[in-house]
């Protein structure tokens, strides 16, 4: 880092670096460049992004920088997070996992990821799943096996598991995964991280890639139990887009 001030990757969590961010011990931008260079260290090894977004990064946290200098900030503003590569992120690739989808870029972002991008939260990247969200170790991706940062020799969980390895190895602050009979609360087990199948309903499925309409829902994997309210609190409410919210 050009600063003078320090930044060790650390187990961190929403609420600690909200405080940091409000202190001016670091900007969103210093903290963001970290958990890229951590991504570019231990994913060669782990595989947990499907893509990695560093220059949209980079610049979603200059305007964070700029929120928070002018006092604009909420407990999102600024912090790094990914999204499971089923979940629509507009103008960027969204494969599902799949060969098929490999160049198909998406023309809307999904809601749940709308509201985390309006408290202006920093995108770092797209995470690896099993293909079509079928599956339940995130080794049936058509592009490669994600791996447990707990322990490399054994798998994540699926199909969310690109998303629960990525906030177990520190590569990503929390993530939205989706979950349609196990697929957050699964790997966040086997990462030994949280995750949260939201009530039916309560999270919109607009823009997310449907695995099966009458069980999917959107959801949280996060460090703690606060982190995964903040997120869910942050995603849910009904949406004119989703008949069933």
């Amino acid at each position: 880092l050009k600063s003078k001030r320090s930044f060790l990757m650390e187990n961190f969590t929403i609420s600690e670096l909200h405080k940091k961010l409000l202190k001016k011990e670091f900007s969103s931008f210093e903290i963001t460049k970290k958990y890229i260079e951590n991504i570019k260290k231990e994913d060669k090894e782990i595989n947990a992004f499907i893509n990695v977004e560093e220059d949209l990064a980079l610049s979603m946290a200059k305007i964070a920088d700029e929120k928070i200098s002018k006092g604009d900030i909420s407990v999102l503003t600024g912090i790094p997070f990914s999204v499971k590569d089923a979940i629509l992120v507009k103008g960027i690739k969204n494969t599902s996992g799949s060969k098929i989808l490999e160049n198909y870029i998406a023309p809307y972002s999904a809601t749940a990821f709308k509201k985390i991008e309006e408290k202006n939260s920093v995108l770092l990247g797209k995470t690896n799943l099993d293909e079509f969200a079928m599956g339940s170790s995130t080794e049936n991706s058509a592009f490669f096996t994600t791996k447990n940062p707990v322990d490399k020799s054994r798998v994540p969980g699926g199909t969310s598991g690109g998303s629960a390895s990525a906030v177990a190895s520190n590569m990503s602050v929390f993530a939205l995964g989706s979950d349609t009979g196990g697929s957050i609360r699964q790997p966040a087990s086997f990462c030994g991280v949280v995750g949260l199948k939201p009530t039916y309903g309560s999270v919109s499925r607009y823009g997310l890639s449907a695995y099966a309409s009458s069980f999917d829902q959107i959801g949280p994997i996060a460090k703690n139990v606060e982190d995964a309210e903040i997120i869910f609190d942050t995603i849910k409410g009904k949406d004119i887009n989703d008949s069933t919210s």
